[in-house]
């Protein structure tokens, strides 16, 4: 009998999951044993997670093995339903659909300190935890928590935009079409586009962009106000300072690369900014999923299955997808 009861427990309470181990190693299929909440924590049932181009570098790019605690189930775009809450725990309970802030107050973020959505449960900070509204669905909330966070923070915290400014957003993928749909629900009317790929330069014409090209330089005649690299692969951020008018601003936000080479003079001579932002906070997605609600704005979303996760990395490295790509857990299709 208590053989029987230890095989049943392993059933309902076992993490699967694809584990990093370091940079250029294949992700390593695992099982795990589910934690107990432990105070000031959640064990949350992955529903959906997103798959971002920093996931790309981190298994390309030695350089990102300083954010890894290794090994660690990747995943870091995370929205799912609480199967457990610790003590202290008072603003959440079991059954909540909740999503959780990579950056938020706890400083850890899922996927790097601790094991994400690439797996099927999540043992995660209280404080970063943000509600996901009855009208989402859940793999809209997790693409939300950080590409639209990330792209909203960049966009409207940093770069401060606003009616009246020129703006053009580089790279017009997972995190740009969020910005570009939430710069056109406030009303901006000169938002420029820019992306190479003919797939992202259609949807950017179809969410409203004034102008689509495949170069920030066709863009130098517009006097721009801000231009938000989501791209940052070495070029598009040096082009970037380049184009923008005097005493404008560039805001880096994509890691394609993780150096970029600029004009001193240009930059200096005519006072203009480049600032960084990573990520955002609690707020962020909140006013996102307000817009998602609302229905001002609709990510484009490609759907594939935690099983096919690996794959889906490597058809991001080719650039072989349009929009965010989400990976939807079986009990939630």
């Amino acid at each position: 009998m208590n053989l029987i009861k230890f095989i049943i427990r392993k059933e309902v309470f076992e993490i699967k999951g694809w584990q990093f181990t370091k940079t250029h190693e294949p992700l390593e299929m695992v099982e795990k044993e589910t934690p107990k909440a432990e105070k000031d924590h959640v064990v949350i049932k992955t529903g959906a997670v997103g798959l971002c181009h920093s996931d790309v570098g981190t298994m390309e790019d030695e350089g990102w093995m300083a954010l890894m605690n290794a090994p660690v189930i990747m995943g870091h775009e995370n929205a799912g339903t609480i199967i457990e809450v610790g003590e202290g725990v008072t603003d959440f309970k079991e059954g909540d659909r909740v999503a959780i802030c990579p950056t938020g107050p706890s400083g850890l973020a899922p996927g790097y300190a601790y094991d994400g959505g690439f797996g099927t449960h999540i043992h995660a900070p209280a404080s970063d935890l943000v509600p996901v509204p009855d009208e989402l669905s859940i793999e809209q909330a997790a693409s939300a928590t950080d590409a639209g966070m990330t792209s909203y923070h960049a966009l409207f915290t940093r770069g401060k935009a606003e009616k009246g400014m020129k703006i053009a957003l580089i790279g017009i993928g997972g995190l740009g079409q969020f910005a570009l749909q939430a710069a056109v629900a406030q009303g901006i009317e000169d938002i420029y586009a820019v992306d190479t790929s003919e797939r992202a330069q259609e949807l950017a014409k179809k969410i409203g962009a004034k102008e689509v090209v495949s170069d920030i330089s066709e863009l130098a005649d517009k006097e721009l106000d801000l231009v938000v690299d989501y791209a940052g692969f070495d070029v598009t951020t040096s082009k970037a300072l380049e184009t923008v008018r005097p005493g404008g601003t560039v805001v880096l936000v994509g890691m394609g690369k993780l150096q970029t080479t600029i004009n001193v003079t240009d930059f200096i001579v005519n006072k203009k900014q480049l600032l960084a932002s990573v990520g955002g906070n609690k707020e962020d997605i909140a006013a996102i999923y307000d817009l998602m609600a609302s229905g001002d704005l609709s990510p484009t979303l490609s759907e594939i299955t935690p099983d096919e996760i690996p794959e889906g990395i490597e058809r991001l490295a080719r650039g072989e997808v349009q929009g965010r790509l989400v990976a939807i857990y079986d009990d939630e299709k």
